[in-house]
């Protein structure tokens, strides 16, 4: 049987009040005495009486919601991205709602499109591997709701954006192997819709092209997924080529520990035999064996500077144009998968 949900309704009858009394009791208004808000507090918490805060918000035309959509909440990145924002919107009046979209386009618009009903005030995006169109974004703009971009861009799309500089990361990577003594650089790239997969792979160029070594056939192998078993095939795609590289720079951390394993498998020695760079330097990077030479970036800042920039558009209710771009800046972190 379904409980009674108690009301001010249901004090106010009790109590032989008017419900205006009721609510401005409830809300310490001035104008009621101490001694009936008093009665009315101490009824409502021996009820068990909850504001409706849908009905408040209703009211109010604010939800006081902010909702993140991330690829997806296990890896350390995304992690610690929502671990910034969290730790922003302590005591900011603000509840989060965290959603994944299983890099999925179709779980992204429907989430999105979601968000827009039950009205959230703002939204947080890392859009997924498989987005290519920005019409659910567009909805959102229709509908009054800021929105940032973090981590992943999409070109085209107005919006305050909050992103890393792949392009660097990937540049300063392939540009240390060089000088380690490296000339066969292989690449293991993201899928090819994303601009980080992009941007590195263009950083993996143009480092290639200042010491004027040419990018060899089939040394850029695209993978499907972020995860371990995403890199495995690809990994020995390329370690089984006539000619293999000497260096890989992997995508992500765990692209890298994959092409480390396939590498193991084939009796190769690391970094004597081949050095495996990768980008995001997660905390276990630091304990695999051989240690794991990767790109680090500030993960937590990213999701701090992000909600910052989110709630700053929501509480001024600016309607302008002036977009914000942050990108920040990765650094090299050298251990024992590479050369040094």
């Amino acid at each position: 049987m379904k409980k009674h949900r108690v009301t001010i309704k249901d004090i106010a009858n009790e109590l032989n009040m008017a419900i205006s009394t009721v609510s401005r009791a409830l809300n310490d208004h001035p104008a009621i005495s101490i001694q009936t808000k008093k009665k009315v507090q101490n009824l409502a918490k021996k009820l068990n009486y909850y504001p409706n805060l849908l009905a408040l918000n209703l009211l109010q035309k604010k939800t006081n919601t902010i909702v993140v959509i991330v690829p997806e909440i296990t890896s350390h990145f995304f992690s610690s991205v929502i671990t910034g924002i969290q730790d922003i919107l302590k005591g900011s009046g603000y509840s989060l709602i965290i959603t994944q979209s299983n890099e999925s386009y179709r779980e992204e618009v429907a989430i999105v499109e979601h968000m827009i009903r039950i009205r959230v005030d703002g939204v947080l995006i890392s859009p997924s591997s498989s987005t290519k169109k920005n019409d659910h974004f567009l909805k959102l703009k229709k509908n009054g709701i800021p929105f940032v971009l973090f981590d992943r861009d999409c070109p085209g799309v107005e919006s305050d954006k909050v992103l890393v500089d792949d392009y660097e990361g990937a540049f300063q990577a392939v540009d240390y192997l060089i000088n380690a003594g490296c000339k066969k650089i292989a690449h293991l790239a993201g899928p090819i819709n994303l601009s980080t997969t992009s941007h590195r792979l263009e950083g993996y160029k143009d480092a290639l092209k200042k010491y004027q070594i040419p990018v060899r056939d089939g040394y850029v192998k695209h993978v499907s997924g972020f995860t371990h078993e995403d890199g495995i095939k690809p990994s020995k795609a390329l370690l089984k080529l006539k000619n293999p590289p000497d260096a890989i720079f992997a995508i992500n951390d765990c692209i890298a520990i994959s092409a480390i394993f396939v590498a193991k498998t084939m009796e190769l020695r690391i970094p004597e035999d081949i050095s495996i760079v990768g980008f995001d330097d997660e905390p276990h990077s630091r304990y695999f064996t051989p240690s794991l030479s990767t790109i680090w970036q500030p993960v937590y800042s990213i999701g701090m500077l992000a909600i910052r920039i989110l709630l700053k558009r929501i509480e001024t209710n600016e309607d302008s144009f002036t977009f914000r771009k942050e990108v920040f800046k990765p650094e090299l972190v050298i251990r024992n998968s590479s050369k040094k």
